[in-house]
């Protein structure tokens, strides 16, 4: 089974982050809150890659951090998989959920993690917060 990349981008607006809820007809993960994220394609680079699901999954205008703020194991069903997590910040526009998630909210860390987001994910999110 091959190595899945994808990458994650907690979107900062003032003290909340955008979090999404991953619709029913799911593959992986469904029902599960999460923040923007997805797959690199083979060849792209991560920060492109994540551009990109920002775009796709949000709509929204961001300042992109250039430096991940964390990279994680995980896994995608059976296929092991490496998360690279970046910062962005809001800058304009309002969010325009793709059809991959089902509802979104502007949460606090503590609000992240009490809806049952990944703890690695959650810690990230903390970071990205912290001065």
């Amino acid at each position: 089974m091959a190595q899945v990349v994808a990458v994650a981008a907690v979107i900062v607006d003032g003290e909340r982050v955008l979090a999404l809820r991953r619709a029913p007809q799911r593959d992986a993960g469904a029902g599960l809150w999460e923040t923007v994220s997805g797959r690199v394609e083979p060849g792209e680079d991560p920060l492109d890659a994540t551009r990109r699901e920002i775009a796709e999954e949000s709509g929204l205008e961001v300042a992109l951090d250039r430096r991940p703020i964390d990279a994680y194991a995980a896994r995608r069903g059976e296929a092991p998989m490496i998360v690279v997590v970046y910062r962005a910040r809001r800058v304009a526009g309002e969010v325009r959920r793709s059809d991959e998630h089902d509802e979104h909210a502007w949460v606090t860390p503590a609000e992240l993690r009490a809806r049952g987001a990944p703890p690695r994910l959650c810690d990230a999110v903390e970071r990205a917060l912290a001065p």
